[in-house]
């Protein structure tokens, strides 16, 4: 691996963009196969992709970003993790009915730009809530 590459992924927040952007791709790729299979029931395809996406970005972001390992706290820490999912998909669903049904966007610019406001939700809300350990 690179010296640079190398440094990077020691950084947690380099890490948390890596491993967020690939379930970024995963997540808007489900987002746009349900659009498809569902006929453009947007709301329907937000939260069957959620539901797939978060749970690859647990596992994830758990051992990968923030490196929390072994069972313990696991089902705690799933739990306050999805709670942080859940306002992300508040706000998701809130900025594609504004951008959708008021704005006319289509749904796939809308759902882009949701990720741009929802990544900064996510970051913050899993170092400071998710995966916090004591003395951290």
């Amino acid at each position: 691996m690179l010296p640079l590459a190398r440094r990077l992924l020691r950084d947690e927040r380099a890490r948390f963009l890596v491993i967020g952007g690939l379930n970024t791709v995963i997540a808007y790729g489900l987002f746009l196969l349900f659009e498809w299979l569902l006929g453009g029931r947007y709301l329907l395809s937000l939260g069957l992709s959620y539901l797939i996406a978060t749970i690859i970005a647990f596992v994830l972001h758990r051992r990968l970003t923030f490196g929390v390992t072994g069972r313990e706290k696991l089902v705690v820490d799933f739990l306050r993790f999805e709670s942080v999912y859940v306002v992300m998909l508040a706000v998701n669903a809130l900025l594609l009915l504004l951008l959708i049904d008021i704005a006319g966007w289509p749904s796939y610019l809308a759902q882009a730009l949701s990720v741009v406001v929802t990544t900064a939700i996510s970051y913050l809300g899993h170092k400071f809530f998710s995966f916090r350990r004591p003395g951290s």
